[in-house]
Order: C-alpha cells, then structure tokens, then sequence
C-alpha cells in the first residue's frame, strides 16, 4: 500500500474578523476624532432631511458669522463645530481618520483638543474680525455680517499645521512646505476671509509646538 502524500502547507489567511479588530483598535486610539465624526455623521444626516431654504436658515443661526459672534459668541463657537455646511460626510471621514486621528494618538486626546479648539476658535474671530473691518470701511456690503461660516475646517487645518513636528526629518521640510502652499495659494489669488481663516489656524497650528515637546521621539503604538 502506497502511504499517503502529505498535505501541502496551508497559507494562512487574513481574516475578515482580524480586519475589523485592527479597524476597532485604530478607533479606539482616537476616540476624540471619532466621537466628533460620529456627531458630523448625525448632524449631516439632520440636514439631508431639510428643505433647501430651511436648510439655509438653520446652519446660519449656528454661524460663526458677525451678527451670530454678537449674539451668542459661545453658543456658535460651539456649534458651528458640529455641522457640516457642504453636507458631505465622507471626505471628512477621510481627512479625520489622515489627520485628526494620528495627531490624537501622537499628543494625546487632550492637547489634540486644545490644539484643534484653539485653531477654530483664533481662527474664527480673527476671520470674521477682518470682514468686521472691510465692512466698516465698505469694502464689502453689510449683508456680509450674516455671511455662512459654519464648519471644522479651521480645526482641521490646525491640527494637519501641528504635525508638522511628528513628521521625521527631512521629510518635516517637505510637509510643512506643502501644508503652506496648500493654504497659501489661495490667500494670495483670491483671498477672502475663509482663506485669512484657514492660513490663521495653520499658524496657530504651528505655534502650538510646546504642546508637543514631550511628545517628540513617541512612538505611534500600533494596531491591535
């Protein structure tokens, strides 16, 4: 009787549940990021819900614009944090999970908020601060002072400023000189005061380098 071949080896095979343990892992290392892309996610799908002209009136009222800051500075700064004004939520998913999360487990949830707090706060009221100014010197009509502002975008700029210091060298000169360019341009080609928004909260980014001093030389820990 003829023994048997053996077997031949078996590759092993990635799983499905291990994908989703290592996606469960990298959101549990953020929790921050996600918990406000969750809050996004509600929100947008809120205004899907909403007539156009209804939609309109509501994200206004939750304006960081000059008539709103007047009113109910905290109120807005606040919510305005919370809705999305192009009602698509995807790519915020993207740019959160690129930027946000590695920020967050870089320095920690904690500095990642005040880093991401104090660039869309700064960045508001020195962007509506200036269109205050063009209004008062009619370069611009008055309507302006209820102009849409509403969005995470001024954080999120801070926030892709700040890891400019966890970029290892001499890859740092690369990615700070892209993020200057990126916000750049449009401040010099056409600028309005989102533009003067966005390039404030880049530099408020960057100037929050001592939150990330004891950071420096921190390992990213790895997925589970």
């Amino acid at each position: 009787m003829t023994p048997s071949s053996p077997a031949p080896p078996t590759r092993p095979r990635t799983s499905a549940g291990s994908w989703i343990r290592s996606a469960g892992s990298w959101v549990r290392s953020a929790p921050g990021t996600y918990l406000w892309l969750t809050a996004l996610f509600v929100t947008t799908v809120i205004v899907h819900q909403m007539s156009p002209d209804f939609e309109e009136d509501f994200l206004r009222q939750r304006s960081t614009n000059i008539h709103e800051l007047s009113h109910d500075p905290v109120r807005v700064l606040i919510v305005s944090a919370l809705w999305i004004d192009s009602g698509r939520w995807l790519p915020y998913a993207v740019l959160y999970t690129v930027f946000h999360a590695p920020a967050e487990r870089w320095l920690g949830t904690l500095r990642w908020l005040v880093v991401a707090i104090v660039a869309h706060v700064l960045a508001s009221l020195v962007s509506e601060g200036i269109l205050a100014w063009a209004i008062r010197h009619g370069h611009v009509p008055e309507s302006a002072a209820n102009t849409l502002d509403i969005g995470v975008s001024y954080a999120l700029a801070g926030v892709v400023a700040v890891l400019t210091y966890h970029v290892p060298r001499p890859w740092q000169y690369v990615y700070l000189f892209a993020v200057v360019v990126f916000y750049g341009i449009p401040l010099i080609t056409g600028p309005d005061f989102t533009d003067v928004g966005h390039f404030t909260a880049v530099l408020i980014g960057l100037a929050c380098y001592p939150l990330t001093r004891s950071r420096h030389g921190t390992k990213t820990p790895p997925a589970q």
